[in-house]
């Protein structure tokens, strides 16, 4: 069982020993998988099968037939041919508000990564091997999805797809919806000399057709985050930001916050506009002489306004304007002799295109994004402590689960309002809708339990972080209460050995993440299993779980002491299993003569031995989890018993018994030649890759 997201049986059947419960992953959705074949028509019921008459549709999907008459019928008056719907909002959020759900309203795909483009005789999805699956069992039949890989969405694919060998009009809404300024002008730059063209459109046409259905603007308090929880004040912070502007060799006048956790961050403010996760809507614009923040004053607490005005007038006065007179005042502030510099990443078109481009000083990232990725030795020293109250959480999560599911009486549903509960009387809520998934439904990455498909846990399970007031958290283990398949642990012990050999490297300072991450999947490539998704991603002080620019992925900068990253290699084997195993980690300093760094890992909940094959790791993986196992009880132990958790704590004490020694591979070629061996027929039958 895989915990961190649902698994796939109606809810209210429960788990049974034997079977396995994912912790978290990644499927390989019907014809698209590269060297499989489509799959029957009866061979799967969970996923929809438009090649027969009537098509099949399982209960998860949506009929999306009206939604897009009505989006056809405007687009035609406004003589467009191709519309383009992004997944984001106005501020490039990964996670969003319902109300700006606009590809999830218009398709039934509820992933949070994806582009829709429709035209007036079909309709396509784009979107990355995470949901592939998910997207089969979310779509109808009016909608074609593209199952190219994460780096292959590019805008040729997309655009030629709409208007194949003709022109026509594009449009996406540059302001309230719409790709990142990079993105726009790849999509531009890929249409010149062909004919067609990109246009903007003031008014949402996908707004237009939801009405008064459409969800209402968030309306809740925006608040001040205690001076405790921060390790500096937002003046600090403000002069840290109008410092890099002086010494950059352009000098900007401005910088231009879009990303909501950039304003947030930077004024140590937090709200509760889009579900977990603390932040509301704003843009801030800071000069070297004043600070412009666009935010609903009224929702200002009385505390985070007097916080805000204590320095009027002067220099560190921030002036509050109307979220609706951004664009406006941009555009009279760009009139100057001024410079401005954004991050393209979080900047969508309609704010980038009022700025003359010899006026625009642009990075992938703002200043602030970069900022915030390094935290203070406060916020390091808070987080710690976020995640050893979590593991108490979890653990107590685990040992319930111990006890439940040979009675058979939890499900995907019921597990994750368990954790839900035990984590709420500490914290501020879970950080994403936790993730408790089981079965096939484990083998999706970011699976989402649903009333009407959750599944009973049989063997694994994947918990959702926490969004602790002084941090956040984000774990995921996998669990199983039954004898596992040969084949499930020899995939498990490859994630493991695949986290704990990113998890000790040492490495030069400067290193990018995706220098290093391949070491995550070594163990798995070795016997030609993978993974399609990312190795790992920053975490916020109490943000949001998923924070850029730190990570492991192509477009994240550099590794530095102070960053915290997760540490997230998994399997899936679509339509079976997933296995996930995540942890949270902080770049330290490593005990080296010459400057180098590695990883402390700060998530503390011991791995499942049960699904643990000594025989493949090494020494030195034997030791390592040994050390980590005594991390974990000197940390987690006293918490345990301070809080009188005694039944938990004999479950922690028996679950970090140290591995023995003797049990290691002695040498890697043998490893690698009995894995092959045992593995070879199921990688005959088409493991996924």
């Amino acid at each position: 069982m895989r915990v961190a997201a649902g698994s796939g049986l109606e809810q209210g059947t429960s788990l049974t020993p034997g079977c396995s419960l994912r912790l978290q992953g990644v499927p390989v959705s019907p014809g698209c998988a590269a060297g499989r074949p489509p799959q029957a028509a009866s061979a799967r019921t969970d996923i929809r099968d438009c090649s027969v008459d009537p098509p099949y549709l399982p209960p998860t999907a949506i009929n999306t037939t009206a939604q897009l008459a009505a989006l056809r019928d405007i687009m035609r008056a406004h003589s467009v041919h191709a519309y383009i719907v992004p997944s984001t909002d106005a501020h490039m959020s990964e996670y969003i508000a319902e109300r700006d759900s606009r590809l999830g309203w218009l398709t039934g795909f509820t992933g949070s990564a994806g582009t829709g483009v429709v035209t007036q005789d079909k309709a396509a999805l784009w979107t990355d091997s995470r949901y592939w699956t998910q997207a089969e069992r979310q779509l109808d039949c009016n909608w074609e999805l593209s199952c190219r890989g994460k780096h292959q969405l590019g805008p040729l694919p997309l655009l030629h797809w709409a208007a194949p060998g003709c022109g026509f009009t594009g449009c996406s809404q540059p302001w309230t919806a719409s790709p990142p300024s990079d993105t726009w002008n790849s999509y531009s730059q890929a249409l010149h000399g062909s004919g067609r063209t990109l246009l903007p459109i003031e008014n949402n046409l996908v707004d237009q057709v939801w009405g008064d259905q459409r969800p209402p603007p968030a309306s809740g308090e925006i608040y001040t985050l205690p001076a405790a929880f921060t390790g500096s004040s937002w003046q600090e912070k403000v002069a840290g930001i109008r410092q890099q502007m002086e010494q950059h060799v352009r000098r900007p006048t401005a910088v231009l916050l879009s990303g909501l956790e950039e304003t947030a961050w930077l004024f140590n403010l937090r709200g509760h506009d889009i579900p977990y996760n603390p932040v509301f809507y704003s843009y801030t614009l800071l000069t070297n002489t004043g600070i412009s923040l666009f935010v609903d004053e009224l929702r200002l607490s009385a505390a985070a306004r007097q916080s805000l005005r204590a320095g009027c007038p002067g220099p560190l006065c921030v002036e509050l304007k109307e979220y609706r007179q951004t664009r406006a005042h941009l555009h009279h502030y760009a009139q100057g002799n001024v410079t401005i510099w954004l991050g393209t990443k979080y900047t969508t078109y309609g704010l980038y295109g009022v700025i003359p481009q010899e006026k625009l000083l642009e990075d992938s990232y703002s200043p602030v994004m970069l900022a915030k990725a390094v935290k203070n030795p406060k916020e390091q020293e808070l987080l710690r402590a976020a995640h050893v109250r979590d593991a108490v959480a979890v653990i107590q999560y685990l040992l319930w689960l111990e006890k439940m599911v040979p009675q058979g009486q939890v499900d995907e549903f019921s597990g994750a309002q368990h954790i839900d509960t035990l984590r709420q009387s500490h914290n501020r809520g879970p950080s994403f809708q936790s993730i408790s998934a089981s079965g096939l439904n484990a083998a999706l990455a970011h699976y989402r339990y649903g009333s009407t498909l959750a599944r009973a846990s049989s063997s694994g399970g994947e918990w959702a972080a926490g969004g602790w007031e002084d941090g956040t958290t984000d774990i995921t283990r996998t669990v199983h209460w039954g004898v596992p398949t040969p084949l499930q642990k020899e995939a498990y012990t490859r994630v493991l050995m695949g986290n704990i050999d990113l998890s000790r490297l040492v490495f030069p300072p400067n290193t990018a993440g995706r220098t290093v991450e391949s070491f995550a999947r070594r163990a798995l490539w070795e016997v030609g299993l993978n993974y399609g998704h990312g190795t790992g991603h920053g975490i916020g002080n109490f943000l949001s779980v998923h924070e850029w620019p730190v990570g492991f992925q192509s477009n994240n900068v550099p590794l530095a002491a102070g960053m915290f990253t997760s540490i997230e290699p998994g399997y899936y084997r679509d339509g079976e299993f997933g296995i996930r195993i995540e942890d949270v980690a902080l770049v330290v300093n490593a005990q080296t003569e010459v400057p180098f760094l590695t990883f402390e890992v700060v998530s503390l909940v011991p791995y499942d031995r049960n699904l643990i094959n000594l025989s493949l790791l090494s020494p030195e993986q034997i030791r390592y989890l040994n050390t980590y196992y005594e991390t974990i009880r000197a940390r987690v132990g006293p918490e345990l018993q301070r809080q009188r958790l005694e039944e938990e704590y004999r479950w922690l004490q028996r679950n970090t018994e140290p591995f023995p020694l003797g049990s290691a591979a002695t040498t890697t070629t043998t490893t690698i030649l009995g894995t092959l061996t045992s593995l070879l027929p199921a990688l005959l039958t088409g493991l996924q890759a």
